[in-house]
């Protein structure tokens, strides 16, 4: 009885392999690229904005420093 427990170990694991597996590779609705190109130009508009260059040339700390 003992061997066919460690026979059943590795077969139950290799199911739960194939069904992560095939779980992981599902198709998924994609929102296509344009949600993520829109968080791009955000973050490079936020970016570019001179009062974030000016607070970083006037010496100050920002919050998020953790030192």
């Amino acid at each position: 009885m003992a061997a066919l427990t460690w026979l059943l170990i590795p077969l139950v694991a290799a199911v739960g392999a194939g069904l992560w597996g095939s779980w992981a590779g599902r198709n998924r609705k994609t929102a296509g690229d344009g949600i993520e190109l829109a968080g791009y130009t955000r973050f490079r508009e936020a970016m570019e904005r001179p009062d974030a260059i000016e607070r970083s040339a006037d010496g100050e700390k920002s919050h998020s420093d953790a030192v």
